[in-house]
């Protein structure tokens, strides 16, 4: 059987991989220890040249579903990693056939929860974690995607000025539905909350935790605020037309979780004097789509927020109000947050993104300020911020790892 490759972006350095070796048996030579979450599957991170991969061993029909329906989530935006190809044809030394590969692009400055906590992460960190984790599967509920495997080992989170983000890494059990019903959303939940509980369990069996946690609460937590969320993000509201001022007031406050209300439901009853509004379509990255437009930036969407709000205390700081916004925010860039982030040594660049850095010094300027008494100039902010904190931090795009490999089951 010849070697087949199917690519959406096609390396011909996949080819100098071993493919007739089996995974588990690839050596350094090829494999980078970078932190993994636990899998059914044997997982391998891979560098070729400048790009790094993840490629995991499975049957070929579910590998190429599941690269077809990442392939599907990126079409849509949603936050998946991204699908590189689905290798068949694998015959080993013995003559024997090996299992198919799928391929899915490393995700830069993202780490599997299990490694959050060993760079640093308390138990106190939890609800951040939760809170990602709820964000992710609301989107994709969102979006009639059935997830079926609803864990924290199958995601990756990456840090989301204070807070984290969370990435769909395993789309195996995955469905996109024409419309999912409550009955599978409700099923997610619970899966979710099953999976994490036996997870935070088997962390704090392992001393992976720096304090003891109630694993109970956290995912109490987590069906708590999934269901707050989605009501706030798709909930039907009433009241009288003398209060329409409570349609705006529902958009913003869509607007301050990072929502966008593509399509909002209005419908008066039959004598006009009630109101009934339900979002209809509503996307996560309002801050992320307003400071692309001011900069061109592409960040996540907490970290868009606190440049947008430094962004308005600069505008207030120099009385630039009256001038027109995109001229103020290219002055922001250039003035303010370029030169900072070229401050960054070349070494430290690989310990968290630009913008989270930038975040980072903001905060760093607050805890100053609040010790001399008074504001401490950005810029010295920085300096020492990227004297006395940024060299401590652990390296986060490529972060190596000494832990274990853990057993593929």
């Amino acid at each position: 059987m010849a070697l087949h490759i199917v690519a959406s972006r096609p390396d011909p350095a996949l080819l100098t991989l071993p493919w007739s070796t089996p995974l588990e048996e690839w050596t350094p030579e090829h494999v980078v220890p970078l932190p993994r979450g636990l899998s059914r599957h044997v997982v391998r991170i891979v560098r070729l040249r400048d790009r790094t991969y993840a490629v995991k061993e499975t049957v070929a029909e579910i590998a190429f579903r599941e690269y077809r329906m990442l392939r599907d989530l990126q079409r849509m935006g949603l936050p998946a990693v991204v699908p590189q190809g689905v290798v068949t044809g694998r015959i080993g030394a013995d003559g024997e056939e090996l299992p198919a590969a799928l391929l899915t692009e490393h995700l830069q400055f993202s780490l599997p929860y299990r490694s959050l906590f060993s760079h640093g992460l308390s138990a106190d960190n939890l609800p951040t974690l939760v809170d990602a984790m709820v964000v992710l599967l609301v989107r994709l509920h969102l979006a009639d995607f059935y997830w079926g495997d609803v864990s924290l080992s199958n995601v990756l989170f990456r840090r989301n000025a204070g807070g984290f983000s969370a990435y769909l890494v395993d789309a195996e059990t995955g469905e996109l539905k024409t419309e999912l019903s409550d009955r599978l959303r409700e099923y997610d939940v619970t899966v979710g909350t099953e999976n994490v509980f036996a997870e935070l369990l088997d962390l704090q069996a392992s001393a992976g935790v720096d304090a003891p946690l109630d694993a109970h609460a956290v995912v109490g937590m987590l069906a708590e605020r999934y269901h707050a969320l989605w009501a706030e993000l798709t909930g039907e509201e009433r009241f009288g037309v003398e209060e329409m001022w409570r349609i705006e007031q529902r958009i913003e406050r869509l607007n301050d979780l990072g929502f966008d209300v593509e399509e909002l439901d209005i419908v008066t009853d039959f004598d006009g004097d009630q109101v009934v509004i339900r979002p209809r379509v509503v996307e996560l990255g309002h801050h992320c789509r307003e400071l692309q437009a001011l900069t061109g930036m592409n960040v996540e969407d907490g970290q868009a927020r606190r440049l947008l709000n430094d962004l308005a205390a600069y505008t207030a700081h120099h009385d630039l109000g009256r001038e027109d916004r995109h001229l103020v925010a290219a002055r922001w860039l250039t003035e303010v947050y370029e030169p900072i982030t070229r401050m960054i040594p070349a070494e430290a660049r690989g310990k968290l993104e630009p913008a989270e850095v930038f975040h980072e010094v903001l905060e760093h300027r607050w805890y100053l300020s609040e010790q001399a008494g008074r504001e401490v100039d950005i810029f010295d902010s920085a300096r020492d911020y990227l004297a006395t904190v940024l060299p401590h931090r652990p390296d986060e795009q490529l972060a190596t790892t000494d832990e274990p490999d853990p057993e593929a089951v």
